[in-house]
């Protein structure tokens, strides 16, 4: 039987991290194919070819061509619904639930950390002075986002109901490396959050991720 291919970088991050988690979960066999960013191995005709974007993640799943994250991670959740932690839940309620917890995370969590990592993160890996005025604003904004995530965490275990879903994952693409840079956007939250995020961050698939790497790849971040 044909083995998934998982084309990657080299750290347990950002949409990598998200799909290596998934398949942690899940169960799911693999091989890795390392993509050398630094090497330009993502914009080589031949994988521009299968991602016009040029980026990473992306899976071969015997011929069957997929990117972009959060798509791969809802394929494997429903294709080996059978296998490893149930992400996606199956009752028609309970999926709408999910799938508004998943825009949530899309809509309000998501694009304030990206503006962090960019100001905190980027810049100084590139030798930018950050713009302090877009970081203190961001910080601010998903810092209120937060206090509504306190308010639905109050009669919930997460962010889609009592079980953990694609939703509550979606948030260690980048609040984990904040943190490891000096940032930890999640502290100092109310205590719903904290239990909440303490729970999603301590999974024994995510905690082996961050020490081991993507399988047969050390984390560098």
């Amino acid at each position: 039987m044909p083995v998934l291919k998982f084309y990657s970088w080299s750290y347990a991050a950002g949409g990598c991290g998200l799909i290596a988690m998934v398949l942690a979960e899940k169960q799911i066999p693999f091989e890795l194919v390392l993509v050398d960013m630094a090497k330009g191995d993502h914009k080589t005709p031949e994988y521009v070819a299968k991602h016009p974007f040029g980026q990473v993640p992306m899976i071969d799943d015997d011929g069957f061509i997929l990117y972009e994250s959060r798509a791969i991670c809802r394929y494997l959740a429903e294709k080996y619904a059978d296998r490893g932690t149930p992400l996606i839940p199956t009752s028609l309620p309970a999926k709408a639930l999910f799938e508004q917890a998943a825009s949530i995370e899309f809509a309000n969590f998501h694009p304030l950390v990206g503006k962090i990592m960019l100001e905190a993160i980027y810049k100084m890996h590139n030798n930018l002075p950050p713009d302090e005025a877009v970081l203190t604003q961001a910080k601010s904004d998903l810092a209120a986002k937060l206090d509504v995530y306190e308010v639905i965490l109050s009669t919930q275990n997460y962010l889609g109901g009592n079980e953990f879903t694609l939703a509550d994952l979606f948030h260690l693409a980048f609040a984990p490396s904040l943190a490891q840079q000096g940032h930890n956007i999640m502290a100092d939250r109310g205590p719903n959050v904290t239990r909440w995020w303490n729970d999603v961050s301590s999974r024994p698939s995510w905690v082996k991720l961050q020490a081991d790497g993507i399988p047969g790849i050390k984390s560098t971040m």
